[in-house]
């Protein structure tokens, strides 16, 4: 990489790192340079692009800089190496779990003007916290419990959580998936980015993930449908009625995942939304 000049403001700096990225062929090369100058600046991306010639602190620049240098080499970033990174496609799980919950999501009802009950949302498999986050500052009357099986990880979701200023409503519980929620029939929204990567397709994963990530948040078994059986059938008994359920879909596991959901009585309404390729990225359904 060409080292950075001494003095150079945000748009400076995010124009050459996305270059620096986009040669070492870094997937998504623009979301990591921002998001790589977001977490070095403490701001938002809005911040960051209505503030182009900001001048950047010389050590910012140069903590930038050699987190670029890492980016660049094939080492992920954002979190440690206990958790899943998160990728852009995990905001479709956003968007969905949103539209589906339509006006239960707002604070105020806008016909009524009264305020709405408070949500009670589970985050099952958190990582590095990035749904429970995304979720708490979307919906501000939003309580989430964020579940991984991994100490390290909801670590990692705790400093997250503190960092975004939501960790006030953002409960951590070390278990296997829901196993040990014991609080029936009271959620209103289940989210989940399980592992759902088979076993033998560990070779065609890319270096970063190959190397850098964990092997519990990838890999689900032999097939890379394992989890979800247990996932649909725990969430059935955690969600109230007219609760979401709103989940990730590996590669080929719509076709098995939607038939869990269809042969199973508690479920109705069932969507998959495709990813901006094409592919079926998200599944949800209704708690009958």
């Amino acid at each position: 990489m060409i080292a950075p000049a001494s003095a150079m403001d945000n748009r400076a700096a995010l124009r050459q790192a996305m270059a620096t990225l986009r040669a070492a062929q870094v997937p998504s090369h623009t979301l990591a340079a921002e998001l790589l100058l977001m977490h070095v600046l403490g701001r938002d991306r809005t911040w960051i692009y209505t503030h182009p010639e900001d001048a950047v602190d010389p050590a910012a620049l140069d903590r930038y800089f050699t987190l670029i240098d890492r980016r660049a080499a094939g080492e992920p970033f954002e979190v440690t190496p206990a958790v899943l990174i998160p990728r852009p496609e995990t905001e479709h799980l956003v968007e969905v779990a949103l539209e589906r919950l339509g006006s239960r999501g707002m604070k105020i009802n806008m016909k009524t003007g009264v305020p709405t009950p408070p949500l009670r949302i589970g985050d099952v498999g958190t990582g590095s916290g990035c749904l429970a986050v995304a979720l708490a500052h979307e919906l501000p009357h939003g309580e989430v419990l964020a579940t991984d099986i991994s100490v390290a990880a909801l670590e990692i979701a705790r400093r997250n959580s503190a960092r975004h200023g939501v960790a006030d409503r953002v409960r951590l519980l070390q278990t296997d998936l829901l196993t040990s929620v014991n609080e029936a029939n009271s959620f209103d929204l289940i989210v989940s980015n399980p592992p759902y990567v088979a076993r033998d397709e560990s070779r065609q994963l890319s270096r970063e993930v190959r190397e850098h990530e964990p092997a519990s948040a990838l890999f689900a078994g032999p097939t890379g449908v394992e989890i979800y059986p247990r996932l649909v059938e725990q969430a059935a008994s955690v969600l109230r009625r007219r609760g979401i359920l709103v989940l990730e879909l590996g590669y080929n596991s719509l076709d098995h995942v939607r038939a869990l959901l269809y042969g199973h009585p508690a479920w109705v309404n069932v969507s998959v939304t495709n990813d901006l390729a094409g592919i079926p990225r998200v599944i949800a359904a209704e708690r009958s």
